[in-house]
């Protein structure tokens, strides 16, 4: 018993030296570093440390993309406990390399605030390496996100080597970034990733975050085509213009909305439950909010695209509908004044368009027919599925498609509806596998649950003229979040068409605001 004993404990032994070994060459080294600095639009200049080029796990499959950089001000900011900012920029679910700041986005701005940043690699639909004389693709869901997450466990894992805390994690991201930022907030140490991650050599360490920056997030895939037919439907045989078969497929989907809507068990401020019978009318509040934060900022919009304006004649104190001088209607029915100066909003221009007094005018109903009539003519809308496209009207794969496929590259769809019109079998249904890829890519899988550390605070945009996926989108992702008791800071910004990093003012007044006191 002794001798077995013995031998269990070489073991053991054997094994905890292994873990050490693999443990140590993830830990952070303060001294790697070289100076560089960042010119910003004022012109002031942001000295900093680089660490660049660092693998953030112990088996690294494909060496171009799993690493992250790290900034460090060379004065760190004089408050209590200095944020990380990690910033993905992965775009339409492809590979993205480990980046530099930038003066023009988020980056650049968190440093020059004196915040740490980071910026990490992750694999993607396009990422391949060479392996037996083969091409494989590396980045297939849920990879990218995977890569993600062990970047933010290297941080934490190192937390008393690198400046800044990693309980302070701000993730950002645009698009698919924003996608990917929405579930690093939302699905944290969930189980259903640990032995991939383990697999993956990731550091022994959670990778929970403390808030998500998500820029027009296309994210909730397996849902986005019908949520963006049920919203555009409107506009398909006027400015969209779609042939019979488009309009029949566009109908079909749009039919599966109202179930899904339903099935959320959302409810509104006030405690209304959220249907689709009213889910119109809550999201025209959003956009009136955001139409009337811009009357207050000086912005010109005509009275062509569907909103109703009250105009108070009676002088700058005048009364109106809103409940007040400049002030509008929130949704829930609550007055609403805007915060902040929110810079950069985008304006029609002058055009032929009265003009408004910023304190006594308002913004009081919106035609939303016509006014998605006028984002479709602004930008061309996608054609139906605008999603899981692959093999129902067109054979060519989308982004989504492509990051859905497997190792050869092939691509695949990921809804039952998509795949059933790609067979011409209506009763054909995705395997195991595919529907557990689906549901770790969806941060709705999550949230409310308990089978994740959800980030306690949130900030969400998407523009008002965000054509890219439905507004349903982030509209749901936020009010989930809010139902689940998290700080949610959501807006529609005036006139923003697909893009991220803006007005970053306010994006980093919220920051300050969020930080711990």
């Amino acid at each position: 018993m002794k001798l077995r004993f013995a031998a269990g404990a070489l073991l053991l032994l054997a094994g905890t030296v292994a873990s050490a070994a693999a443990n140590d060459s993830l830990r952070f080294n303060p001294d790697s570093f070289t100076r560089g600095s960042l010119t910003m639009p004022d012109g002031s200049n942001v000295p900093y440390k680089a660490y660049e080029g660092i693998f953030y796990v112990t088996n690294v499959e494909d060496s171009t993309y799993q690493t992250l950089n790290i900034y460090v001000p060379e004065t760190l900011a004089n408050i209590p406990r200095v944020p990380i900012l990690l910033r993905t920029y992965v775009g339409g679910y492809a590979a993205s390399t480990a980046k530099t700041p930038s003066p023009a986005d988020a980056t650049g701005r968190a440093l020059s605030e004196g915040y740490v940043v980071c910026i990490p690699g992750s694999r993607g639909s396009n990422s391949t390496i060479e392996r037996n004389g083969a091409t494989v693709y590396t980045g297939m869901a849920p990879n990218g996100l995977l890569d993600l997450k062990a970047a933010v466990r290297y941080l934490r894992y190192n937390d008393a080597l690198i400046p800044g805390d990693s309980e302070l994690i701000f993730t950002d991201g645009t698009s698919a970034g924003g996608a990917m930022s929405s579930l690093l907030g939302a699905t944290a140490n969930a189980r259903d990733y640990e032995s991939d991650l383990k697999k993956m050599g990731a550091a022994d360490a959670t990778d929970n975050v403390f808030a998500a920056i998500c820029y027009c997030p296309i994210t909730d895939l397996n849902h986005a085509d019908m949520e963006y037919e049920w919203l555009y439907g409107c506009t398909n045989t006027g400015v969209r213009n779609l042939s019979e078969a488009q309009i029949a497929i566009s109908n079909e989907l749009a039919a599966e909305c109202p179930a899904y809507i339903n099935s959320l068990g959302l409810t509104m401020k006030d405690g209304t439950p959220l249907t689709a019978d009213n889910y119109k009318d809550y999201l025209k509040g959003f956009l009136l909010e955001s139409a009337h934060r811009a009357l207050q900022e000086g912005c010109v919009i005509p009275d062509t695209i569907g909103f109703t304006f009250y105009q108070d004649k009676s002088g700058p104190m005048g009364g109106g509908p809103g409940g007040g001088p400049g002030r509008g209607m929130r949704p829930g029915g609550k007055d609403f004044k805007p915060a902040g100066d929110g810079r950069q909003a985008p304006s029609f221009g002058p055009g032929n368009a009265p003009r408004f007094n910023k304190t006594s005018d308002f913004v009081t109903a919106l035609d939303l027919d016509r006014y998605l009539s006028y984002v479709a003519s602004v930008t061309p809308l996608k054609t139906p599925p605008a999603f899981d496209q692959m093999g129902v009207l067109i054979d060519t794969p989308s982004p989504e498609n492509n990051v859905f496929g497997n190792e050869k590259g092939e691509a695949a769809n990921f809804t039952d509806f998509s795949l059933q019109h790609r067979l011409h079998n209506p009763s054909a249904k995705l395997n195991k596998e595919m529907v557990r890829h689906v549901e770790v890519m969806n941060p709705m899988n999550f949230i409310g649950t308990g089978k994740s550390t959800v980030a306690p605070n949130w900030y969400i945009r998407h523009g008002a003229k965000d054509r890219d996926t439905s507004f349903l989108v982030p509209v749901n992702l936020a009010t989930k979040l809010q139902n689940d008791g998290k700080n949610v800071d959501f807006a529609l910004p005036w006139n923003r068409p697909h893009s991220g990093d803006y007005n970053l003012d306010d994006l980093f007044r919220w920051i300050k605001a969020t930080l711990p006191r």
